[in-house]
């Protein structure tokens, strides 16, 4: 894991921290492929390039962003923006149910919209995969 990420979730509190310290173990078992480093202040994992999961500190909670979520078949994710995002929240630990962010990370990596090319086609998305 990428070093400002690792310091962007120790700099969580006690609570936030242990969300985060979670999500990222399971990213890393299940997208070891994926690159990983802060992006827009955040920890992002990347497959070729495209954005592709990722978590944040809200005021409340911490948000787990799939940037193709909006096409997965495994329930559970909301809506999020106005491209093909989807996201959960989690405020406790014991909230993140790891045999379905298990799901979502497989089909991470399946089902894959080009948000690594979205200006260069002037906010047009395409699916890659």
């Amino acid at each position: 894991m990428h070093e400002d990420v690792q310091t962007y979730i120790q700099a969580q509190v006690p609570e936030d921290r242990e969300i985060c310290e979670l999500l990222a173990k399971e990213i890393e078992h299940h997208l070891p492929e994926a690159e990983n480093k802060l992006w827009h202040a955040h920890p992002v994992w990347f497959l070729e390039g495209n954005p592709t999961v990722g978590f944040s500190k809200l005021k409340n909670c911490i948000r787990l962003l799939f940037w193709s979520g909006q096409s997965f078949e495994t329930e559970g994710l909301k809506k999020e923006g106005s491209f093909k995002a989807a996201e959960a929240r989690y405020s406790h630990v014991e909230q993140v149910d790891t045999h379905k962010l298990k799901q979502w990370l497989a089909e991470a990596r399946n089902i894959q919209w080009d948000y690594k090319n979205i200006v260069r086609r002037k906010g047009k998305l395409e699916r890659l995969k």
